[in-house]
């Protein structure tokens, strides 16, 4: 079996960020790498959280993955992150966050890494090798 007829590895993936470049390369790789059968994209933190808002009782439409970038105006990253802690459990189990930056500031990594709902970090673009670890 190639790898292309294997169903993709999530169901959702919601990503979170500021720049259009940037959630085209995720969208774009994430379906080329064969990661997401859905990619949503959304350009702020509060979209993003009322994304989840709206699906909170239908845990299928949540995403599996959330790609959060941590630089974005009105809200950033870690903000979001404020946000999502008071929604409901349910969201919390369903939903994995993997923060998403071209930030090379080691403090972002130890407060992303530092956060129970943060999985993983990885730096931007979201291309090449980066994929598989999604």
């Amino acid at each position: 079996m190639t790898e292309n007829t294997l169903p993709p590895k999530y169901a959702c993936v919601l990503v979170i960020d500021d720049t259009a470049m940037d959630r085209y390369i995720a969208a774009h790789s994430l379906k080329k790498f064969n990661i997401a059968a859905q990619v949503i994209c959304k350009e702020t933190a509060l979209e993003g959280l009322q994304y989840l808002k709206d699906f909170v009782h239908e845990p299928d439409q949540l995403p599996d993955i959330i790609l959060l970038d941590i630089r974005m105006p009105i809200m950033d990253g870690f903000g979001f992150l404020t946000e999502f802690e008071k929604l409901p459990q349910e969201v919390h189990l369903h939903c994995r966050i993997i923060m998403l930056s071209s930030s090379i500031d080691p403090r972002d990594h130890e407060r992303a890494a530092g956060n129970p709902y943060v999985i993983r970090f990885i730096s931007k673009p979201l291309i090449g090798k980066k994929i598989p670890n999604i």
